[in-house]
Formats: structure tokens, sequence, C-alpha cells
């Protein structure tokens, strides 16, 4: 079993919607792990101006093989955590995808 089974994936029209809890001002963007029932993801960029969203968007779209214009940050846009939308993604491909470097 994976750590990643633990997060909480729906799915959607269109693709996936998962929490991710983001530490922003890294020393280099990357995932961390499943911290409870969300996503840990850790980015260098500063949480100014979107900043820290957008290189979420960049970091999931590199890791799970889709378009960055397809990740959405749904809610939670100032907060560290967040609500993502993948579109065109299962949950099993979401899955397959994170556990590539586990």
């Amino acid at each position: 079993m994976s750590a990643f089974d633990s997060l909480v994936v729906s799915q959607e029209e269109g693709g996936v919607a998962f929490g991710v809890k983001v530490v922003p001002g890294a020393s280099r963007s990357r995932m961390v792990g499943v911290l409870g029932d969300v996503l840990k993801i850790a980015v260098a960029e500063p949480p100014e101006d979107g900043r820290a969203n957008a290189a979420v968007q960049r970091l999931l779209a590199e890791r799970l093989g889709v378009p960055a214009a397809a990740v959405d940050v749904v809610s939670g846009h100032s907060s560290p955590r967040k609500r993502i939308r993948v579109r065109g993604l299962s949950r099993s491909r979401l899955i397959e995808a994170l556990r590539r470097d586990e």
C-alpha cells in the first residue's frame, strides 16, 4: 500500500479534484508526500501575486503529464490549503503518476 492511497480524490466532470497543503518559499519545488488526506507540496516561489499557486500548477502538470492549463486552483487561492482540479485525468492515473518516484 502506498501513502498516496490515503489521498482523498473526488471524481468530477472531466477530471479529478483533491486537496493540497502548500509550503511556499522552500529551497526547491517538490512533492513532499501525503499529509493526512491531502498532498503536501513545497514550492520555491513566495506566496505573492499568485506566484506560489502558479508554481503548484506547473509542478503538478509536469508530474502528472498534463498541460498546465488542465490544472486549476479551485479554492484556497490565498491559503496554504487549496483544492486542485485536474481535467482529463482519472483517480487511478493520478495515483499512478504520483507514485512514479515513490
